[in-house]
């Protein structure tokens, strides 16, 4: 149950995270149901599945079932911007997802988890790791830290999108160390970070940039460790 569990879940995070770019996704929030990029995230999702099932047709009924409710919940998202707040209807949406994906597993199963059968998930298991502490992540700290918008007066001068891709490899980093057993180096890595982002907390006219830097660098490590910790949990009944 749990690796077609952790296959599901591997085709949502790549179908959501890594191959949706935002300009999808601003699509959709723009025209809703009529963006053609809904149906094309859709057939993403589609052919993703069909891909982590091997095109096993056994498993067509519960495909079906999860693209249905993906469209669903998105189609329900989207009618509901602007009524609740953008960070609950992401986190809501991706708990959906989720619970239909372990739904559909458990339902193939016939059982309960067999703890077991983890054997022979072990790639799985880390590749589902690893998009959650760079893309799933990333996607989450944005939700999460646009509820304190602070303009950055060198924002203008600095590389596109650097800091997504520097939080990605932080969090890779620190996910490293974790499932090592290297903790002394997280904090040898957060001492080097505080000093080259000393200059930007020294220049902030007000405590409000440094505040900001401070939440999203705890943020993220804490996201990283959490991910390392449960990865490190669930491997252990591989043993």
């Amino acid at each position: 149950m749990m690796i077609l569990f952790l296959k599901l879940l591997l085709a949502h995070l790549l179908g959501d995270f890594v191959f949706q770019p935002t300009s999808w996704v601003m699509d959709k929030r723009k025209h809703k149901n009529r963006s053609p990029y809904l149906y094309i995230h859709l057939a993403v999702h589609a052919v993703l599945l069909a891909i982590v099932l091997q095109f096993d047709t056994q498993y067509w009924l519960g495909a079906l079932c999860i693209l249905i409710s993906h469209y669903l919940v998105d189609w329900a998202k989207l009618e509901l911007q602007g009524k609740w707040k953008d960070g609950y209807l992401f986190f809501a949406d991706q708990a959906i997802h989720i619970a239909v994906l372990l739904a559909v597993a458990i339902l193939y199963a016939n059982s309960g988890i067999n703890w077991a059968d983890l054997f022979a998930s072990k790639h799985l298991l880390l590749l589902c790791a690893v998009i959650t502490v760079t893309y799933t992540a990333s996607v989450s700290m944005r939700v999460i830290m646009d509820y304190w918008k602070v303009k950055d007066d060198e924002a203008a001068d600095s590389l596109t999108r650097a800091g997504k891709y520097i939080g990605m490899i932080e969090r890779l980093l620190v996910f490293l160390f974790v499932i090592l057993n290297q903790w002394s180096a997280i904090g040898f890595l957060i001492a080097a970070k505080s000093i080259l982002r000393f200059s930007d907390l020294s220049k902030a006219k007000d405590r409000k940039l440094t505040e900001y830097i401070i939440i999203g660098t705890l943020l993220s490590i804490a996201i990283a460790i959490i991910t390392g910790l449960l990865y490190k949990y669930v491997l252990q009944f591989l043993n």
